[in-house]
């Protein structure tokens, strides 16, 4: 089965998603990502989905239950590179996205959680 790599990059874990998402897909990197984020004490995830050309109304809401459980355990998501045919049907689905940050790109999406890591010093 494919397996999302989920990088370390100092305080902050990266997910670049370069396949297609299926529902399995989604729910092994809500567990992985999960348990990343306890092992190495993160206080970020990045989550580049810019090679995404589908999203449905399951991985939209993957997206968001791992942004929650993420703040649950002291880290927040930044979702960059969502294409506009992507941004359209979340919209079109009703998603919403609630307490995902969005970012164009993955500088501008570090940036943020560099800035929000900052702000809580």
């Amino acid at each position: 089965m494919e397996k999302i790599p989920i990088l370390k990059m100092g305080r902050f874990l990266l997910v670049t998603i370069q396949v297609d998402m299926h529902d399995q897909l989604a729910m092994q990197l809500q567990e992985n990502l999960t348990d990343r984020i306890v092992a190495v004490r993160a206080r970020g995830v990045l989550i580049d989905i810019s090679s995404l050309e589908v999203v449905d109304s399951f991985i939209g809401r993957m997206i968001s239950n791992i942004a929650a459980m993420a703040r649950v355990l002291d880290a927040e998501t930044v979702v960059v590179g969502i294409q506009p045919a992507v941004a359209i049907t979340l919209v079109e689905l009703g998603l919403s996205l609630e307490g995902v940050r969005t970012a164009l790109d993955v500088d501008r999406g570090m940036a943020m959680l560099q800035q929000q890591l900052a702000g809580q010093r």
